[in-house]
């Protein structure tokens, strides 16, 4: 079971490198990183009082794949975002690989992401504001993109205790 300990934090290369589908063969190992996704982020949220998403990625699973715990847990397997608003707006962004840094992005208000569920299924999922940034967040990851490579400027940095 991975801990906090294995989180992949700022400057670990494979932050910055894209994901490989996950595929049918991997199926087999989904619930073991779905556990290991839940239980780090139960830590950090312990530890940091923050965490809605985490992407395998962040834990070295160079899969695309998020888990999401809002009122409840989600499992987003190969997500896509389409269907970008027009309308973007401004917020101090924060990530679990690297927990003190804030960083001022700019996000997209609303997205549609399409995915395949726990059990294989296609899903359409409209979403705006905060969710909507959460799954632009996430999604980067899939993509080894960073908030930090999104900043607004080179004041849009901030430490958080």
């Amino acid at each position: 079971m991975k801990t906090l300990a294995d989180m992949v934090l700022l400057g670990d290369p494979r932050l910055y490198e894209a994901c490989a589908p996950v595929v049918e063969a991997d199926l087999p190992h989904l619930a073991g990183w779905v556990a290991d996704l839940h239980n780090v982020m139960s830590e950090v949220r312990a530890r940091y009082h923050f965490g809605r998403g985490i992407a395998a990625p962040q834990l070295g699973i160079m899969k695309r794949l998020v888990y999401l715990n809002l009122d409840r847990p989600m499992v987003l397997i190969n997500p896509e975002l389409t269907d970008h608003s027009e309308a973007m707006f401004e917020l101090w962004d924060d990530c679990m690989s690297f927990p003190n840094l804030l960083v001022r992005v700019l996000r997209h208000q609303a997205v549609t992401v399409r995915y395949l569920d726990e059990h294989w299924q296609p899903q359409v999922w409209p979403v705006q504001d905060a969710l909507s940034e959460l799954l632009q967040h996430e999604c980067d990851h899939l993509d080894g993109v960073l908030c930090t490579m999104r900043a607004i400027d080179q004041q849009s940095f901030r430490w958080k205790p």
